[in-house]
């Protein structure tokens, strides 16, 4: 897909949680929004923060098409991502994009489909659930987090499917981490996943040793977005490659986890 490197001005800022805000964001020259696809990313040039000099990768959370709106959930976890948390309405942001690869379709024959996410890792999800439902698939979601209080977009994931939620306090629907799910026992065809590597591996392990169809999207550590810097590099069975360029979206048999 072409990539582009857009002027975007802020719409909205809603903060989410403490950690957490969702930024509505459309084009500066209200031209209509490039292609997007469930599970790409954008690199977020972060201004005034003297601290940050390289871009921040980001994943898409959501398009809405009829408001012109790209939407990216931020996680604070240092100075540029508490800079980007911080930005008003009003306020230009750059953006490269879109960068990396998608999530493949089921098969027609899949009708037990779950995506799990687990904190940010939530983020692609939603518009990948999107997209399946807009497709006559119907998703069901299993979201994973510390406590009630971190819940995040549970409303708009009700819009697409079914949502199953995990708290590690037990607070809000079932006791634990997503892999204790009781969820996990039902029948299931394809699994797709975005979250903390050790979930994503768990949750790779069990689909592994079922046979299930798994996807994970990966969170390598990226900077230049386009397979140039070499610091996003995951060891696959066919040699180290980079997230940012093949994927971060990887069928985990083609990942070296011992699983």
């Amino acid at each position: 897909m072409k990539k582009y490197i857009l002027d975007f001005r802020v719409v909205e800022n809603t903060k989410l949680h403490d950690n957490y805000a969702l930024l509505k964001l459309k084009p500066d020259n209200n031209e209509p929004l490039p292609d997007m696809l469930p599970g790409q990313f954008v690199e977020v040039r972060v201004d005034r923060s003297p601290g940050t000099f390289l871009r921040r990768p980001i994943s898409i959370n959501f398009v809405d098409s009829s408001r012109n709106e790209l939407w990216l959930l931020i996680r604070k976890a240092g100075e540029g991502t508490q800079t980007l948390c911080d930005l008003k309405q009003g306020d230009s942001i750059n953006l490269v994009l879109p960068l990396g690869n998608t999530f493949s379709l089921p098969d027609e024959t899949d009708s037990n489909i779950l995506l799990i996410g687990g904190g940010v890792g939530i983020a692609p999800m939603l518009y990948w659930g999107k997209y399946l439902k807009e497709r006559n698939y119907t998703p069901k979601f299993l979201l994973g987090f510390r406590s009630d209080k971190d819940i995040l977009q549970y409303e708009m994931f009700r819009q697409f499917g079914d949502v199953y939620i995990s708290t590690e306090d037990g607070s809000l629907g079932e006791k634990g981490f997503v892999t204790q799910h009781s969820l996990l026992n039902s029948k299931l065809d394809k699994l797709y996943v975005c979250g903390p590597k050790p979930m994503m591996v768990a949750v790779a392990r069990f689909a592994h040793e079922r046979n299930i169809s798994c996807e994970v999207s990966l969170e390598n550590m990226m900077a230049c977005g386009v397979g140039a810097c070499l610091c996003c590099v995951e060891d696959t069975i066919e040699g180290n490659t980079c997230v940012c360029k093949e994927g971060p979206i990887f069928n985990i048999e083609k990942l070296k986890w011992q699983i």
